[in-house]
């Protein structure tokens, strides 16, 4: 298995809309693709970020994920939505050494 940390930083002070935005209109699509773990967001370090982490398979599984959410015609007509929000966008892969709870 591994995690995708996605770090997403918005506009000051639009971390709520962002959050309400993505909650109502885009989370039940891509959940169709990746398996959300969680969603922060930040009180130290990069403020005004919103962390999310997806699991997936393996890395093929994860590329294959990501190629039918972008082709997802539902997913094309959401991201414009919150293009308008972003700063930045940052993507890790997280590898869960064998003694991980969530190995």
């Amino acid at each position: 298995m591994i995690f995708e940390q996605r770090v997403y930083q918005l506009g000051a002070g639009q971390a709520g809309e962002f959050l309400k935005v993505y909650e109502a209109e885009g989370l039940h699509i891509i959940t169709k693709y990746a398996r959300l773990v969680g969603c922060w967001t930040t009180e130290s370090g990069t403020l005004n970020s919103v962390v999310f982490i997806w699991s997936y398979d393996d890395f093929g599984h994860r590329s294959a994920q990501r190629a039918k959410l972008g082709a997802d015609a539902e997913w094309q007509a959401f991201v414009p939505k919150i293009l308008p929000f972003l700063v930045h966008q940052e993507s890790t892969f997280l590898t869960p050494t064998a003694f991980s709870p969530l190995a």
